[in-house]
């Protein structure tokens, strides 16, 4: 099968993150068992306008904020020329409406969408724009097949307006041969919390130094680790100072996946506490090392923490919730074990190689449905994938 996927970035972009994983994760799979992948993606200063990576030929063109206006036109020249079976656009952040330039069967992949949580991240006019062009979705998109990476995803969508029938969610997956528990005991003396991730201002990393500050308030001696880079590094050493809390907290900068799983290995919990997210693969790749959660019981991260059995949920915002089960945790290193135990069994459930099969199976779907289509006007229509 020739599949044409379309994203925003590829992985080896500067800006990459959870969603560009992703897409390598799978359709890299997808290539290794003899499918041509090729990426139309944008570029940035200094990279190479086509190379392969994980064995998907990757074309880009155009920049950061002017991939949306030239992708069309580029899709449309590799369409003439590599005649793919199937489109895949992935929805990162901003709508390429695919549909509009493509003559082949479409598959649109949503991670999540923004709605008003973009105003929460980005400047007025930046936050407005993507709010306003996820608006046409369920026009644009209402007889395309849509693979979701979470049943909340999914909600949202369907709230948008597109057809329930129309969607399939196949969850990601994790690296469980890579991500495992340490061979010995190996949690911090302290109790020490995780966040790892990027410094953007909409993942409410502030919520966990103000939960620390409560904890250091009451008495509980803890620690934060914050491993990743961002434009809200500043702010948050500046809060951590302000709040009183610096001498507990890490700022380690980028690490990579030797240290992130050291990381992982070595906390109390992993702590993720976003307003919104697709799904939380930092989360999995925690529990598969033997690491509970804690995060905020919004959508997608409801999904890969399990409230009680692989981690603890808490109302978003809520402070104070916070800090009590941060402190719950530090007071009880056997409710972390067996928290870390149930979570290790839940990961192992979710593969990449079951994702990438999954995805293959319905990618297989769409082109065999619309060959079928072609041919009798009694065979399943798009709009009854389920």
């Amino acid at each position: 099968m020739k599949i044409l996927l379309v994203n925003w970035q590829d992985r080896l972009n500067p800006s990459a993150g959870g969603a560009e994983i992703h897409l390598h994760e799978i359709f890299g799979r997808l290539a290794a068992r003899g499918h041509e992948v090729t990426l139309l993606t944008s570029g940035w200063r200094g990279t190479r306008s086509r190379e392969q990576v994980d064995g998907i030929t990757v074309h880009r063109v155009g920049g950061r904020f002017t991939f949306g206006a030239v992708a069309p036109r580029a899709g449309r020249r590799l369409l003439a020329r590599e005649r793919p079976h199937v489109v895949v656009e992935a929805l990162n952040k901003v709508p390429v409406f695919s549909p509009a330039w493509s003559d082949r069967p479409t598959v649109l992949l949503v991670h999540h969408l923004f709605g008003t949580s973009a105003f929460q991240e980005a400047g007025v006019p930046v936050a407005a724009a993507t709010w306003l062009l996820e608006r046409p979705l369920p026009r644009v998109y209402a007889r395309v097949p849509v693979q979701a990476i979470s049943h909340s995803t999914a909600d949202d969508l369907v709230v948008r307006g597109l057809s329930r029938e129309n969607v399939r969610v196949i969850h990601p997956g994790v690296d469980v041969d890579y991500y495992i528990p340490a061979p010995e005991p190996h949690r911090a003396v302290a109790p020490t919390f995780l966040y790892l991730g990027r410094l953007k201002r909409y993942k409410r990393v502030d919520l966990i130094l103000r939960a620390l500050a409560l904890l250091r308030e009451r008495g509980t001696p803890a620690f934060l680790t914050i491993a990743g880079r961002g434009e809200w590094e500043p702010k948050l050493r500046q809060l951590a100072t302000r709040l009183g809390v610096e001498d507990r907290v890490e700022f380690t900068g980028f690490v990579d996946e030797g240290r992130k799983r050291e990381l992982m290995r070595t906390a109390w919990a992993n702590v993720f506490v976003s307003p919104k997210e697709g799904w939380g693969i930092t989360n999995l790749e925690a529990a598969a090392c033997g690491t509970p959660t804690i995060a905020s019981d919004s959508p997608g991260l409801r999904e890969s923490v399990v409230h009680r059995r692989t981690g603890e949920l808490v109302p978003h915002g809520d402070v104070d919730a916070l800090a009590g089960a941060m402190k719950k945790l530090a007071d009880d290193p056997a409710y972390v074990s067996r928290l870390g135990q149930a979570a290790h069994a839940f990961a192992q459930q979710f593969t990449w190689d079951r994702a990438a099969g999954e995805t293959e199976a319905h990618l297989n779907y769409v082109v065999g449905g619309e060959e079928r289509s072609r041919s009798s006007p009694e065979t399943m229509s798009h709009t009854e994938i389920r």
